[in-house]
C-alpha cells in the first residue's frame, strides 16, 4: 500500500493535469449577454442579465478600480461559471468601485464574447442588519417539489464497508454501513455510487495460465450489504484489475487503484459482460434494469485517473457500453463521469459517430452550483437523457475543512435549489468521513467530505439535507425582496396542510465561510393564503455557528483529536437539530428573525387538529 503522504504528494502533483487533448467539436456561436444590471447592497453587489440561447452557464470577470478584469474563480473551486443569469459578489470592500463583464459558455472550452462593462460599489454597512422580505403564497402551488438530493449519494469504495479496522477508535465498516443506512432512512436517498468495484481487493479478475478467471464473491458481499439497508448501487465500472492492466504501475490513492487502459479490450468487455450478467442473475433482471445503472470509469479527463489517451477512453466507453447492453438492451449505461464538466460535449459527439449507447450523462463539480447541460443535450438529439452530477460538494480538496460548519449547509441548499427541475440527481460526495483515499482521518473534524463524522455525528450539511427532506410535495410560490445579498427561500406544503419554509443566508466566497457581519439580515417572513379559521402552531429550527453545529460543540469542549469514552455520548446528546425558539401559536402576521451569514432557518406552520 502507498503511504498517506506518498498518496497526497502524488495527488497534489497530478490532480490538475489533463489526460490529453480531445478532438475539437463543432463550434457554437454565442451572443454576448444583454441587459447587464446591478443592485448594490450592504456587503454585496448582485448582477443580473438576460439568458443567452445555447448557454450552459456564464463566466463573470471583475476589475477593482482601474485594474484589469480577472476571473471570479476561487482557489478551491474547479468551475467558476455559474448556471443562471445571476451572480452575487460578496468579496467586496464597502464603497470601493468594481467593474464587471459577463460572457456565456456552451462548454468548458466554448466561451462567447463578453458584454459591455458595468460599474458598481457595495453599500456602506449600516449599524443594524438590513431587512429582507420573504413572501410565501400558501394557496399557489408551483409544481411537484423536485428532490435532486434523493436519487444518489457518494461513498468511499464500498469494500471499505467490510473493513474490521478502526479510525479514532471507531469501527470503520460498521459505521460506514450505518452512515449509508441513515441517509437512506432519514433523507430518502435511493442509490449509492462509489469507486473501485473492479479493484483487486475484491478479487474479480485474475489470469491463470494466461486465461481469465472471474470471481464476483467480493462484489456480492458488498452489494448484498448495500441492498440489506435499502440502497441500490450505481455501478461505477472501474478501476483496472492488475492482471488486465497494460501498466499496473499507474495508480491513484493510498489503496493503489490502477488507472491504465486494459491489455485487451476484448477481455475487458468480457469482464464487464460477465459482471453485468452475474448481477442480473443474482438480483433479477427487473431489479437491475429498473433501479440500477452502470457508469463508465471515473474522471478519465484527468491524468491522475486515466493514464491512457482520450481516444483510448472513448474506446473503453464503447466496449463497456456494448458489454452492458449485450446482457439486456434495457440496462442503463452512461458517462463520461468527468471532472469539472469535462468531456461532456466530446462524449456526445463521439457516441453520435460510434453509435454507442448513452442512457444518462454524468459529470462532477465542486464549490459551485452545477451548470445546465440541457442546451447541449438538445443540440445532440439527447434532450430526454437524464443528467446526473455523480460527485458534488463544497470542495474537491481532501482535509480542506470548508464544509464542516454552517457554510457547508448554506452551500448545499443553494446548489440543490439551483438544480431543482433541471437535473435528475445531485449526488453529495460523500456520506461518511470514513474515507481513506489520501489517508484515514487524523482527527474528528479534519475537513472530511462526509455528511457524517467518524462516529456518525451529523454535520450542518446533514441537517440541511434533513430539512430539505422535510419539505412537502407541493412547491409553493415564494419571493425574496429587499437587500437580499445571499438570502434565498424554498417553500412547500404537505397534503395534511403543514407548510415548511426554508430560508438561508449564504455566499460562494469561501473567505467568508466563518461569517461576515455585513451580510447579516433581518428577515420578515410572511405566509399568506392560509385557510381562514385554521389555527397554526409555529416551529423554528436553525443552523448557524451556535445552532445544530456539532463542530462548534466539540471545539468549545476539547482541543483533543478524538473524543474518549463518555465524550462520545455527550456529543451525541448535543448532536440535535436545534430550535431557535420554543414551539408557539402562529398569530398570523409576519415572522421576524435575524439571520446571520452563514445561517439557515426552517419555519414550519402546523395546523391544529
Amino acid at each position: 500500500m502507498t503511504t498517506a503522504e506518498e498518496a497526497r504528494s502524488d495527488w497534489r502533483e497530478r490532480i490538475h493535469k489533463p489526460s490529453g487533448d480531445v478532438a475539437a467539436v463543432a463550434e457554437v456561436a454565442l451572443a454576448a449577454p444583454q441587459g447587464l444590471r446591478m443592485r448594490a447592497g450592504a456587503g454585496h453587489v448582485t448582477l443580473e442579465w438576460e439568458p443567452v440561447d445555447g448557454a450552459i452557464g456564464y463566466l463573470v470577470h471583475k476589475a477593482v478600480g482601474g485594474g484589469e478584469f480577472v476571473t471570479t474563480k476561487q482557489r478551491d473551486v474547479d468551475v467558476p461559471q455559474v448556471p443562471s443569469p445571476r451572480f452575487v459578489d460578496t468579496a467586496l470592500v464597502p464603497g470601493e468601485t468594481v467593474r464587471y463583464v459577463v460572457a456565456a459558455v456552451a462548454g468548458m472550452d466554448v466561451t462567447g464574447p463578453f458584454c459591455a462593462p458595468i460599474a458598481a460599489a457595495a453599500a456602506v454597512v449600516p449599524s443594524v442588519p438590513p431587512k429582507v422580505s420573504v413572501s410565501v403564497r400558501a394557496d399557489v402551488r408551483e409544481r411537484q417539489l423536485p428532490r435532486p438530493w434523493r436519487y444518489m449519494i457518494g461513498s468511499e469504495h464500498l469494500s471499505y464497508s467490510l473493513s474490521q479496522d478502526t479510525t479514532g477508535g471507531r469501527p470503520i465498516g460498521a459505521e460506514l454501513t450505518e452512515a449509508l443506512r441513515l441517509v437512506h432512512d432519514e433523507i430518502g436517498v435511493e442509490t449509492v455510487r462509489a469507486h473501485a468495484i473492479l479493484c483487486d481487493d475484491l478479487g474479480v479478475y485474475r489470469e491463470v495460465d494466461g486465461e481469465p478467471v472471474h470471481d464476483f464473491t467480493g462484489v456480492d458481499a458488498v452489494y448484498d450489504s448495500i441492498r440489506s439497508i435499502g440502497l441500490r448501487p450505481i455501478v461505477e465500472i472501474g478501476y483496472m484489475p492488475r492482471d488486465l492492466a497494460s501498466d499496473p504501475t499507474k495508480t491513484v490513492f493510498g489503496y493503489e487503484a490502477i488507472v491504465s487502459p486494459p491489455t485487451s479490450y476484448e477481455r475487458w468487455g468480457d469482464l464487464v459482460a460477465a459482471l453485468t450478467r452475474h448481477l442480473v442473475d443474482r438480483y433479477g433482471l427487473e431489479e437491475v434494469r429498473d433501479h440500477w445503472a452502470f457508469e463508465v470509469w471515473n474522471e478519465a479527463n484527468l491524468e491522475v485517473f486515466w493514464s491512457g489517451t482520450p481516444e483510448e477512453f472513448f474506446r473503453l466507453y464503447d466496449v463497456t457500453a456494448a458489454a452492458v447492453k449485450s446482457v439486456d438492451p434495457g440496462l442503463r449505461v452512461g458517462g463520461p463521469s468527468s471532472a469539472a464538466n469535462g468531456w461532456v460535449r466530446e462524449l456526445l459527439a463521439h457516441v453520435r459517430e460510434s453509435g454507442a449507447a448513452l442512457d444518462f450523462v454524468t459529470t462532477h463539480t465542486y464549490g459551485n452550483a452545477p451548470l445546465d447541460w440541457r442546451p447541449v443535450l438538445a443540440q445532440y438529439g439527447k434532450a430526454d437523457v437524464p443528467v446526473w452530477w455523480t460527485e458534488w460538494g463544497p470542495t474537491p480538496t481532501h482535509f480542506h475543512g470548508i464544509g464542516d460548519g454552517a457554510f457547508g449547509a448554506t452551500f448545499l441548499l443553494h446548489g440543490m435549489k439551483s438544480s431543482a427541475g433541471r437535473l435528475d440527481a445531485l449526488a453529495h460526495w460523500v456520506a461518511s468521513d470514513h474515507f481513506e483515499e489520501l489517508g484515514t482521518p487524523p482527527r474528528l473534524f479534519h475537513g472530511g467530505f462526509g455528511l457524517l463524522t467518524v462516529g456518525n455525528l451529523r454535520k450542518p450539511r446533514y441537517w440541511a439535507l434533513d430539512l430539505l427532506n422535510r419539505l412537502g410535495d407541493h412547491e409553493l410560490a415564494a419571493s425574496v425582496g429587499g437587500d437580499t445579498a445571499g438570502v434565498e427561500a424554498w417553500a412547500a406544503r404537505h397534503d395534511d396542510g403543514r407548510i415548511g419554509v426554508l430560508v438561508w443566508n449564504g455566499t460562494l466566497n469561501q473567505a467568508q465561510a466563518g461569517g461576515a457581519r455585513e451580510l447579516t439580515r433581518t428577515v420578515e417572513l410572511d405566509v399568506t393564503g392560509l385557510p381562514e379559521g385554521v389555527p397554526y402552531r409555529l416551529v423554528h429550527h436553525r443552523i448557524d455557528e451556535q445552532h445544530s453545529n456539532i463542530q462548534a460543540v466539540w471545539r468549545e469542549h476539547s482541543s483533543a483529536d478524538w473524543p474518549q469514552g463518555e465524550e462520545w455520548e455527550a456529543l451525541r446528546a448535543a448532536n440535535v437539530l436545534d430550535e431557535l425558539e420554543g414551539e408557539r401559536a402562529h398569530g398570523g402576521g409576519p415572522v421576524v428573525f435575524e439571520l446571520p451569514m452563514p445561517g439557515v432557518s426552517y419555519v414550519e406552520l402546523i395546523p391544529e387538529p
